[in-house]
C-alpha cells in the first residue's frame, strides 16, 4: 500500500507558515542547568504556567540576567520546559521574565499530538476520501482517552534521518481493540480529528504490517479488549 496523504496536508506542508503559539510573563520563573532529564537544562515557573507550550517549538527568552536567547523546547509540563544542557545558565526567580513561543510548519510540527486509528480491508483510494471498513483500533499515547483540540495522550513524531521520519523515541503507541479483525490499513489525523470526506483535513492513510511496513503493530490479528502496540513507524519522503 502506498502512504497517502491528503490534499489539506499537502497543502500544509507546501504554505504552512509559523505561528505564535503562547506568551508567558512572570517573576516566578528560573533556570536549572543539568537538572532535567538525560542532563537537560531547565526552565521552570514555580507558578506552573509553562504547559501551553509545544514540545520541539522554538521559545525565546527575555528579560533573564543570562539567558535571553531563542532555544527548542525538548519536552513541555506545567512546571517547566526542558531544552539541550548546557545551554542555561543557573538564574534564579525574580525577573520580569517572559517566554514568547513559536510552532513550525514541519511534518512533525503539523502531526503535534495526533492519534492514529486502524480499519479492515483496503484503504481508500485517497486519503480525502471517508474512512472504510472497520475500526479495529484508536492508537494514543498509552492508550489514554484522546479528545481533539488536546494535547493529552496524543502522538508525536521524533528525529527524521535518511529522510524517514520515525515515532518519537520513549512513546509508547498503543490501543486497545475495538472490533475484530485482521489489521488492514491505518490514518493518522491531526490533533483537530476531522473525519469523514474532506479536502481540507490534515490526514494521511498507509499500510500496517508486523515489520517492513510504514505503521508496524505487534500484532495485525485484533481482538476486542486486547492491547496492540506500535513497534514502529517509518515514513519516507522519496528522494524524486
Amino acid at each position: 500500500m502506498a502512504l497517502r496523504l491528503s490534499t489539506g496536508l499537502r497543502n500544509a506542508l507546501l504554505d504552512r507558515k509559523a505561528t505564535a503559539n503562547n506568551i508567558v510573563s512572570a517573576t516566578t520563573i528560573s533556570f536549572e542547568s543539568g537538572t532535567g532529564t538525560d542532563g537537560r537544562d531547565r526552565i521552570v515557573d514555580a507558578g506552573s504556567g509553562l504547559g501551553g507550550f509545544v514540545r520541539r517549538g522554538k521559545i525565546t527568552i527575555s528579560g533573564s540576567a543570562s539567558n535571553d536567547m531563542s532555544i527548542e523546547a525538548l519536552a513541555v509540563a506545567d512546571g517547566y520546559i526542558e531544552v539541550a544542557g548546557s545551554t542555561l545558565t543557573d538564574e534564579g526567580a525574580g525577573g520580569a521574565i517572559v517566554l514568547s513561543g513559536a510552532k513550525g510548519g514541519s511534518f512533525s510540527d503539523i502531526f503535534q499530538n495526533c492519534v492514529a486509528e486502524v480499519y479492515t480491508g483496503s484503504q481508500p483510494s485517497s486519503a480525502d476520501a471517508g474512512a472504510t471498513g472497520t475500526k479495529l483500533l484508536r492508537i494514543s499515547l498509552n492508550s489514554g482517552p484522546f479528545t481533539p483540540g488536546s494535547s493529552v495522550s496524543g502522538l508525536n513524531f521524533g528525529e527524521v534521518a535518511a529522510g524517514v521520519l520515525k515515532k518519537e523515541a520513549g512513546e509508547i503507541w498503543s490501543g486497545e481493540g475495538l472490533a475484530d479483525g485482521p489489521a488492514g490499513w491505518f490514518r493518522i489525523y491531526d490533533n483537530d480529528y476531522v473525519t469523514g470526506a474532506s479536502t481540507d483535513a490534515i490526514r494521511m492513510d498507509g499500510a500496517v504490517a508486523t515489520s517492513g511496513a510504514q505503521f508496524n503493530m505487534s500484532n495485525t490479528s485484533v481482538s476486542v479488549g486486547g492491547t496492540t502496540t506500535v513497534d514502529s513507524v517509518a515514513l519516507t519522503l522519496p528522494a524524486s
